[in-house]
């Protein structure tokens, strides 16, 4: 099966990455979905890039790895396709909600962010069933940083934020003046009350987009 990757960063990423690599990523790929319970569905795996093309980015949020249970991962960062929101999912809408005083419906499809221009991004883009952190590898790993580096080159303005230590480990490649860089603690029921919740970080990164003649995102789901 190919690999289907939107234009725009099909052709970027394709001149940074040598021959030998991406077929070691794609080998790899089918192996593991040939042999294992492989989520997101193999067509969703590029999904967050597929949604926003270069040109069209205006925020970045980093997660860690695609939810590891059947029916829960949609190849986008928090996102879920079967309506359940996870514990970190909820938190971010609670503080949605005290920031920008709007009611969140429960809808747990963060497609209408994407198609916004909010890239979500996890580090690694996909994960064995109940196995969390399993495909956290090298080859992913070299995959998101050229991704966030192509980013941070960019002269259009983007929020980037970059919640909990995972995220923040990303922070030494964003220093285009052009980006506004906002950091918290991950919103995860065992760190939001340590600076997540009151981070305002949507109001923030509404009055930055406005101040730079973009349309603020419409937060609501």
């Amino acid at each position: 099966m190919d690999y289907v990757l939107e234009k725009s960063w099909s052709e970027k990423l394709s001149s940074r990455f040598e021959q030998d690599y991406k077929r070691k990523l794609f080998g790899w790929l089918n192996g593991e979905y040939a042999s294992k319970v492989v989520f997101p569905p193999k067509q969703l795996i590029f999904n967050a890039l597929n949604l926003v093309p270069i040109d069209k980015v205006k925020v970045v949020i980093i997660g860690q790895d695609p939810y590891h249970t059947r029916g829960q991962a949609d190849g986008l960062a928090f996102s879920c396709h079967n309506g359940t929101p996870q514990p970190s999912l909820k938190n971010i809408f609670k503080e949605i909600n005290d920031d920008l005083h709007i009611e969140m419906s429960g809808n747990t499809d963060l497609t209408a962010w994407a198609k916004q221009g909010v890239l979500l991004l996890n580090t690694s883009l996909t994960v064995i069933e109940h196995q969390p952190a399993s495909h956290a590898n090298e080859l992913w790993h070299t995959f998101t940083t050229e991704v966030v580096k192509i980013l941070n080159e960019l002269n259009q303005p983007i929020v980037f934020m970059l919640w909990g230590n995972h995220a923040k480990s990303f922070l030494p490649l964003l220093n285009n003046p052009n980006h506004l860089i906002l950091q918290s603690a991950h919103p995860s029921p065992f760190s939001a009350y340590n600076g997540f919740f009151g981070c305002k970080h949507f109001s923030k990164c509404n009055y930055f987009l406005t101040a730079h003649n973009l349309t603020a995102i419409d937060w609501r789901i």
